[in-house]
Parts: C-alpha cells; structure tokens; sequence
C-alpha cells in the first residue's frame, strides 16, 4: 500500500468497503511471529553501514556453501556455469516489464522465444508459453486447461472430474485444489502402491466424465511411474493426459512427448537458477498444437518487419485478461523473466548431451548413496522400484526421522526429508535427494555420522 498514491479517506472508504476496520486487520490470519517486525534504525545510515546490518540479519540463515543438502521434493540443487551469471546480466536482455511493444523488447521476446524452443524439444512438444510463475501453478492450469478441454462430451454433466495420482507432490495437488475450487467439478485421487500409481485403480476410476488423469515423472518419491501405461488408459477413455516432469531427469528418462502426453508441466528453477532458499520459481508449460489456443500465458512469436528483417511479437494473444476479463483463458501472466533467461542459457551451454551427462551424475551418486545406506542396520529401503535421483527409507529400532536429522546438522548436513507430515502411513521415512553437487567426500562424512547414530 506504501506505493499506492491513496489518500487516507481512499483507504477508509476501501477498508469498509470489504468491511475491515483497520489494514492490521488484514493480517489476522498471519501469526504475530511470522509478521514483517520493523527495524528500528538510526538517522542518517550510510550505505556501507546498511549493507552491514542486513548482512548481520541474515547471518543465521545457513547457506547451502555451509550445509551439504540432501534435500529435494521438488526443489533440487544443481551446479550452474558461472558463465549464466555472466550472460545473463548483459544489457541486451534488460528490456522493461512485458513485452507489449515489440519494438521496444527485442531482447525480452528473442529470450522468450528461444526458451520456448528450447523447452518444447525438452519435453518432445509441440508448443512451449513464456513460463508459469512456478511448477504448481503450471499443474493447476493443466487442470484448469483439461476441464476447458473437455466440457461437453460423455454424459450429461459433461467431463468434469480429474484424476490427480496421490504419488503427486502434495503442494501441486493443494495448488490445484485451490485453483479449482470456484470450478463445478471433483478431484478424485489415485492411490499409489509400492511407491507408483495404482494402475487398477486409475483403470477403474476412469469414466466418460474424466477430463483428465495427472501423474508426475519421477514421482514425489523419486519412483519411476508407469507413463506409457497410463497415458493409453486415459486416452482409452478420451481423458487428456498430462505429464508432470523433473527437466534434469529428460536427460536419462525419456520425455512426456514421447510416451503421448497432452500437456508437459514442471518446476525449470533447477535450469540454471539457484534455489534461493526456495524462491522463486519457473514453471515449465508445453502442449500439442490441437492444445495451443487453451494455454495460458504468453507466446512470442518469429516474424519480419517491413523491411524483411527478422523480428519477434507475442503472438495468439492467450494472455488475454486484459480484454476479455472471465472470458480469459487465464489470467496467469508469466515468471519472473530472468528465470527464464537462465534457463535458455542454461540449455543452450549443456546441449543434448551435457544435459544427458549432468542427469546421468545425479542418477549415479543417488544410487551409490542409497546402497551405502541400505546396509545401514537401522535403515530400510520403502519401495522397491526404480529412482532417478530421491529415494524414501524408513528408520526402525526407535529412531525417528526427525531425531536422525538432529544429529546430521550438527555434522553440517541437511538430511533427508521427513514424510510423515504428507504420508503418516510410511511412518519413520525420509526423503534423499542427491544430485551431481554431492561428491565422495560427502558420501563419506554423512554416512560416518550415520553409523555413529
């Protein structure tokens, strides 16, 4: 509101409008620990003595150059070339905000452009937007997208249930529940079993008023899905299918394109961005053609000018809320560009195969770390299929997960990541996540304070 030129009288009228009385009241359902607390600052600061007291107040947070992670669900550290740093901060790119005015963005529409070209051989697709805000918002316009889709065929309520994989990160599954809610439809969820999506049961649940089934690739426990097999049961029942995947696993695992996919979503901050203690993110979005005037966001487009000259433009205008308001696609507008830059530098550097070789590091130390750790006696694998780079084991002999973490950190590492809180029917199971950043020298630090556990 600070940046808002409102009078006071402005803000009383809008504050009884929507019935609060007071801006704090605004914040009700925000505890007081979690609120913004003012700075009490002297007068007259000067820069080097500012940068000094915020350094100080960012001193306890812990870095992962601090820490050795093995964290992951969904957020995944990977070793980006210093030489994106320096690309992406030239002045070529710097065109402000959204590229309306095509000769006033040539640098924005180019990036966007070749990012689009970039991600739709990614995934094998045929057509990329200019990103999501993040990975679940892409999920919950696929969900969006697939009941638009199919709105009047089988049966008299049309298509109007989704089918949503329980082995799916369970903040996608929340985000397109809250995307979903003002929409008159049913999420139904696909149990999983042995850590992969129950196929008799998506089989079963599949019916004429299912718009679409949504999996993820590899799933929340780092297990390989059937894709294949799930893809014809949907189409089978003339539901969409739609693919969430992991970009750094296509260098290994083969891409939703390629097991028939309808819609290609993912989180692409592992391309080239840090995790930036979890912010912010790119959502990864491509489709068919037969899809392409029901997604959302932006498109840019190649032309020429006048002159013959080659150009880029937004193009098919799917971003269209500001014109046609509910009538809109969607109203989602797109990522923080520079995410999306990183990205397409990111790809562009690795190329086929550095990308092939950078997945194939990742898929190696995780598998080499989980058989260290299996030979723990108090630690047993969960499932029994194959992983890419996450796995889930389960602590026995009393030892909780959270009480094993405890003591990792003291050692300078974060471990795996409890479940319980999404999966209490796993009991004492973690989470591993190792990429190519975990070398030898780790492995054999965390697993020396593991067996002194």
């Amino acid at each position: 509101m600070d940046y808002i030129p409102n009078t006071d009288e402005q803000f009383t009228a809008m504050l009884q409008t929507i019935g609060a009385g007071s801006f704090e009241d605004l914040l009700a359902d925000i505890p007081p620990e979690l609120r913004c607390r003012s700075f009490d600052l002297p007068a007259g600061l000067s820069e080097y003595e500012v940068l000094g007291l915020f350094e100080s107040l960012a001193g306890p947070n812990r870095s992962l150059r601090e820490v050795t992670s093995f964290l992951g669900f969904g957020a995944y550290q990977h070793l980006i070339p210093t030489v994106v740093d320096a690309l992406a901060s030239r002045g070529e790119w710097l065109t402000p905000y959204t590229p309306y005015q095509a000769e006033a963005s040539q640098g924005t529409l180019q990036m966007i452009y070749e990012f689009q070209t970039l991600i739709c051989e990614l995934m094998q697709m045929e057509v990329a937007n200019a990103s999501m805000y993040d990975g679940a918002s892409s999920f919950a316009e696929a969900a969006v997208l697939a009941l638009r889709t199919r709105p009047a065929t089988g049966g008299a309520g049309g298509r109007n249930r989704l089918l949503i994989s329980e082995a799916v990160h369970p903040h996608y599954r929340q985000a397109a529940s809250t995307y979903l809610s003002g929409f008159p439809c049913a999420i139904q969820q696909i149990p999983q079993t042995n850590g992969v999506t129950d196929l008799e049961a998506l089989a079963a649940a599949l019916k004429e008023d299912v718009a679409a089934v949504l999996m993820q690739q590899p799933n929340v426990f780092g297990c390989l899905e059937p894709m294949e097999q799930a893809g014809e049961l949907a189409h089978r029942a003339g539901a969409l299918f739609v693919a969430n995947a992991y970009p750094i696993s296509l260098g290994v695992l083969k891409p939703p394109g390629a097991y028939g996919a309808d819609v290609a979503v993912g989180e692409g901050r592992c391309l080239g961005s840090p995790l930036a203690y979890g912010g912010p993110g790119l959502g990864v979005f491509a489709a068919t053609q037969a899809l392409l005037r029901r997604m959302p966001g932006r498109l840019a487009g190649c032309t020429v000018d006048q002159a013959g000259r080659r150009g880029f433009t937004l193009t098919l205008q799917t971003r269209e809320q500001h014109i046609r308001r509910e009538k809109a696609t969607s109203n989602i507008c797109t990522n923080a560009g520079l995410l999306c830059l990183r990205a397409t530098l990111f790809l562009s550097l690795l190329g086929p195969q550095g990308l092939k070789e950078l997945a194939g590091m990742s898929l190696q130390n995780a598998h080499a770390l989980f058989e260290r750790l299996r030979q723990l006696p108090f630690v047993q694998p969960v499932f029994d299929q194959p992983f890419f780079n996450e796995f889930v084991v389960r602590y026995t002999d009393g030892r909780t997960a959270e009480a094993v973490n405890t003591r990792l950190l003291k050692a300078g590492f974060f471990g795996g990541l409890p479940l319980a809180p999404w999966y209490p029917e796993l009991g004492e199971a973690a989470l591993w996540c190792v990429t190519e950043t975990i070398g030898q020298e780790q492995m054999n630090r965390v697993m020396e304070t593991l067996e002194r556990v």
